[in-house]
């Protein structure tokens, strides 16, 4: 009996053990795992644009804060408040004055924003870069519509509402990186692939609408056979469309295709006025920019020199975030719900 009773004593005292060796087991298991991915709400993020005010970002904005809420961080938004390289450069300064924990900015220009956005990069700061980028800065990612296919798409959708046949031209922001990138698309394929179809001219529209305007108006009259323009944003979209109605009527045959998806371009897409309007999928920028923005600072945080000595880093170089074809037919589906 006393046999049995020790033999008793020492299985729980066996089963004791493992119960024992299994807690500390879970209490020193990894967060990341049993939790999922969750962060401090005290580490902020902030996104940086230009022309703060306009629609455009809202979408961008609201992808950034869902991801922000899934994962526990906090977030600010700023921005130049217009089309102003020297602005936004003053406020990334001030932003990496702050030492955020990462930074998703959208260069107005690519050439004048690498400096600074390479020196968020030098003091630990990680930065990617959404819509509009920078090729030649440090910063660890793009987040972005493919420019280039945006504007064969653009090409390839004018050929088909002009019969492939007649002079087009564009009106574009020449300084910036992803209308330049629209511009050479919508050319090299107009040149390529449609031999009936000739480009005539480039004008600078200045990401403005009034500019956009009297832009197109100075290529109704030089060029009265033009068949189309294509917009490579959303205000010289609108002003391209007021620029046609004022000189040729509301029934004018020329055919106009603009960029993105503002309640304004919307509505002149539903009346007929702008032909068809190219769509980017900006929920996701914002989406996967913080995304991005979190593994890099949690890399970052634990081993500062974690992408050092061409050591693998987290995210991809470019993500291409997508464009659609919007028209009077399905315009309906992309107004904001």
């Amino acid at each position: 009996m006393k046999k049995l009773w020790m033999v008793y004593v020492l299985l729980i005292g066996i089963f004791l053990v493992y119960v024992l060796n299994y807690k500390l087991q879970a209490d020193a298991a990894d967060p990341w795992e049993t939790a999922g991915l969750r962060g401090n709400i005290e580490d902020k993020y902030v996104m940086v644009t230009f022309q703060s005010g306009i629609d455009y970002w809202k979408s961008v904005l609201k992808g950034f804060e869902d991801a922000a809420e899934e994962l526990n961080v906090s977030v600010e938004y700023h921005g130049s408040t217009q089309h102003d390289a020297n602005e936004q450069m003053t406020v990334l300064e001030q932003m990496i004055a702050k030492k955020p924990a990462g930074i998703a900015i959208s260069a107005v220009n690519s050439e004048l924003l690498t400096a600074t956005i390479n020196k968020a990069v030098d003091s630990g700061i990680p930065v990617v870069l959404f819509d509009s980028g920078a090729p030649d800065s440090k910063a660890y990612s793009f987040l972005g519509t493919n420019n280039y296919n945006a504007g064969v798409e653009a090409a390839r959708k004018m050929a088909q509402l002009t019969g492939g046949k007649g002079e087009v031209a564009i009106i574009t922001t020449p300084e910036q990186h992803n209308h330049q990138e629209r511009t050479d698309g919508f050319s090299v394929t107009i040149r390529s692939e449609f031999p009936e179809m000739k480009l005539v001219a480039i004008k600078d529209g200045r990401g403005d609408q009034v500019a956009s305007r009297e832009a197109a108006q100075q290529l109704v009259a030089e060029y009265p056979k033009l068949t189309g323009i294509f917009a490579t944003e959303s205000n010289g979209g609108i002003g391209v469309a007021e620029a046609v109605e004022t000189k040729q009527g509301a029934g004018s045959l020329l055919k106009i295709i603009s960029f993105d998806t503002d309640k304004g371009t919307l509505d002149l897409v539903k009346e007929g006025r702008i032909a068809a309007t190219m769509a980017q999928g900006t929920w996701n920028m914002g989406y996967w920019s913080l995304t991005e923005l979190f593994h890099l600072h949690r890399d970052l945080d634990e081993d500062p020199a974690a992408y050092a000595n061409n050591k693998p880093i987290p995210v991809p170089d470019t993500v291409d975030t997508g464009i659609d074809v919007v028209t009077r037919a399905n315009v309906d589906n992309y107004y904001a719900k």
